[in-house]
């Protein structure tokens, strides 16, 4: 064998036994957690009139990009990335080529705070190169397996590319209008990925963590849940392409879908899980779901701005699941008991409480905007700083029980 070869293969093995590089969870949520505390802080700092940075397409475009294809797209990744795993039974990226999807991530997220002069394509392409890479290692187990229930996954990644080349072309070319619908869509199809997951584990985890028994599946309401909300998607995704769809149409879709929701998140236990943060958390943020596509149904009427029902999803729905869904998973899969740590019901309540602040009671006092911003994003910052408190060290650290991942 080669010496180049030889050294090669040496420095594979050795970056597959960091404990870090084991599975995709680990770095991208430890990265994710601390870039969105860093995102917030300087997006607390431009509403306070310090402008920290003069990043690609400006600070609005930014944070709405970095949160939803920074933040969001790594928790995402990290999740599916690890789950996958356990769908197919075939061993998920690790070692040197999961580093390397973490360091084109980390690109994409310098390139775009810090753009490098004219050539913004740049930015945008290196960008855009991050969820194709996540799509194509899914679908690789998935196909292989012949797991095809879990293809679901792959159009809606597919479909976020498809938005992220949206806001990157809005920005080149000046078109507001054009990235505010393309992160409207990339918002609702996260949210369909909540629904599809959420609907998957959250009643299952209700009842094995309580000793409950489990319902009666609902085969036909599981379908309009989803297919509610895939429709809403599809609607936005029309809009995006310049479709003059009437707002009666989206409003009743919108309707529809947070009626669904509803029914399902009302059938999965979540008045007995009082006393469990872990699921109470869950139950707390799919709630935001039904009401933030309420919420926007009402917008479409003119009762108040879409921005407050997008950030009853974002902040409500989307980053509180998504900080239950970490505090869990990074247990399970470090071989530790799955149980809530200190401060974590406190953080879920913080994200919770920023989320109700910063929308429904906005909504009803627009009057409070600058401080209920302030207060929002500083119990974001301390919520996800609790869960870096905790999970810092077991995430780099290999497992309890000696297994692999």
């Amino acid at each position: 064998m080669p010496a180049s070869s030889s050294s090669s293969s040496a420095t594979s093995s050795r970056l597959a036994q960091l404990a870090v590089a084991r599975l995709a969870f680990r770095p991208f949520f430890l990265l994710a957690s601390l870039f969105g505390i860093v995102s917030m802080l300087v997006w607390l700092g431009f509403w306070h009139g310090t402008i920290v940075l003069r990043p690609q397409g400006g600070l609005m475009f930014w944070h709405q990009h970095e949160m939803l294809f920074g933040f969001a797209a790594a928790v995402a990744s990290g999740f599916l990335l690890t789950a996958v795993q356990n769908w197919t039974g075939l061993p998920s990226l690790k070692g040197g080529p999961l580093l390397g999807l973490v360091a084109l991530w980390l690109a994409g997220r310098v390139l775009m705070a810090f753009p490098p002069g004219a050539a913004s394509w740049l930015a945008a392409g290196v960008d855009l190169l991050f969820l194709p890479m996540v799509a194509l290692v899914m679908a690789r187990l998935v196909i292989t397996a012949k797991r095809w229930q879990n293809l679901i996954f792959l159009p809606v990644l597919g479909l976020l590319v498809a938005a992220n080349v949206g806001m990157h072309v809005g920005v080149l070319n000046g078109d507001a209008l054009l990235i505010r619908q393309s992160a409207y869509l990339a918002v609702l199809l996260i949210t369909l990925l909540m629904v599809v997951v959420g609907g998957r584990v959250i009643e299952m985890f209700t009842a094995n963590r309580l000793g409950r028994p489990r319902v009666a599946p609902w085969p036909a309401l599981a379908t309009l849940t989803r297919g509610s909300t895939f429709a809403v998607v599809l609607a936005q995704g029309l809009i995006v392409l310049g479709v003059a769809l009437p707002d009666s149409v989206m409003l009743l879709l919108l309707l529809a879908a947070a009626l669904a929701n509803t029914v399902s998140l009302s059938r999965w236990g979540g008045l007995h899980s009082g006393s469990e943060p872990l699921l109470w958390g869950l139950h707390g943020s799919y709630a935001f779901i039904p009401l933030g596509l309420a919420m926007w149904a009402l917008s479409l009427l003119g009762v108040f701005r879409t921005e407050l029902a997008v950030h009853a999803l974002t902040i409500g729905a989307m980053a509180t699941m998504m900080l239950a869904m970490m505090a869990r998973v990074s247990l399970g899969h470090t071989g530790r008991p799955i149980r809530s740590l200190p401060g974590i019901g406190v953080a879920l309540g913080m994200m919770l409480l920023a989320a109700l602040i910063r929308s429904p009671l906005l909504a009803f006092f627009p009057q409070i905007t600058h401080w209920t911003y302030t207060l929002s994003i500083l119990l974001w910052c301390l919520a996800y700083g609790v869960f870096l408190f905790h999970y810092t060290v077991p995430l780099m650290s290999p497992r309890v029980d000696g297994q692999d991942g």
